[in-house]
């Protein structure tokens, strides 16, 4: 039976909801309807996904880095959109370290009927349907909020492999940006992170761009930050700094070869659009849960540095030894390999 309206929740940052992209359409394959609620930092991914008919934003304090209040009229908000929309079922997915309860407990005054997360701690009546996972295993993050959708009653639908995915066609590129890049066929560097201690430093950037073009390779550098994009692009690649909504830089990422880029959104980006990653990689979180899912991929960076699994934002080993033992030829090595 498919069920009317589904809500589909998802409230940190793009790559986390680039990576419930398979439970989504799990769910979309079983409901007429799938509504995704995502933060402001993963809602522009969001409307990328297969099978959503609509996004609802809404910041959950309690994920949220920007330290949001929590206050009734907040809370309302939330409730009354939710109790609008009146979903048969929601299924809130997490990471291994967020708890779903406290928008469960939101959902319920919202008056969801079904409410489905997975959770170690006792929900009481929160909960409808508790999946519980055995968390010191490490299992991508992709197939652990698929499971908790298969344990909701939902399934992809034959011939869905549950790899990444973005909708089809992409906008395409403006004609600035596509006069930059060139054809297809470029090697994408990203330079930037959402957390400082998930970053490679923006001098080896430099290096590994310049050696790269000086390989034979034409390198396109991708970002938000402008000064950081200019200094890693300097004379040697172009630089798209600035110049492209997520849907662009999705188009951007489709086009390479292969792309460079840290443990942040983008590089899942890659995977949704099916181009292989070599991943600068910080072990604050596990690669075995959070490395590019679905396509190949060199994993580079010391998966045992004293950092490993303490979900810093701020490296907290002195020297950020993890990334900074990456070297330049190691990345250009691995394009190769990759390319």
């Amino acid at each position: 039976m498919r069920r009317a309206t589904v809500l589909v929740a998802r409230l940190d940052n793009a790559g986390d909801v680039l990576l419930a992209g398979p439970a989504v359409r799990a769910v979309a394959a079983g409901a007429r309807r799938v509504v995704v609620l995502a933060g402001p930092y993963g809602r522009a991914a969001a409307e990328l996904l297969p099978g959503v008919d609509e996004v609802l934003e809404w910041r959950a304090p309690w994920i949220d880095p920007d330290h949001v209040p929590m206050t009734r009229a907040h809370a309302a908000r939330l409730i009354e959109k939710v109790r609008a929309l009146a979903p048969d079922t929601a299924l809130i997915l997490t990471s291994f370290h967020q708890s779903a309860l406290p928008l469960a407990l939101l959902l319920r005054l919202a008056r969801t009927r079904r409410i489905a997360a997975i959770s170690e701690d006792y929900p009481g009546s929160l909960l409808d349907v508790r999946h519980v996972v055995d968390e010191s295993v490490d299992v991508p993050e992709a197939e652990r909020m698929l499971g908790l959708a298969r344990a909701a009653g939902f399934e992809l639908p034959p011939g869905d492999d549950g790899r990444l995915a973005v909708r089809r066609p992409l906008p395409p590129p403006s004609p600035h940006v596509a006069h930059l890049t060139g054809p297809p066929g470029y090697v994408v560097v990203h330079p930037g992170t959402t957390a400082p201690a998930r970053a490679w430093p923006a001098d080896d950037h430099a290096r590994t761009v310049k050696e790269l073009v000086e390989s034979g390779f034409r390198v396109v550098v991708t970002g938000d930050e402008t000064a950081l994009t200019a200094e890693v692009a300097g004379t040697y690649a172009a630089d798209l700094g600035g110049t492209t909504t997520f849907a662009e830089l999705a188009a951007v990422l489709a086009g390479a070869s292969v792309v460079v880029a840290g443990n942040t959104g983008p590089a899942h980006l890659a995977a949704a659009v099916g181009t292989p990653v070599v991943s600068l990689f910080s072990p604050v979180v596990p690669a075995a849960r959070w490395a590019p899912y679905g396509v190949p991929s060199v994993v580079l960076g010391d998966q045992e540095a004293p950092c490993r699994g303490s979900r810093a934002r701020i490296c907290p080993v002195p020297g950020h030894p993890c990334l900074t033992s990456v070297t330049a030829e190691q990345v250009v090595q691995s394009v190769r390999s990759l390319g």
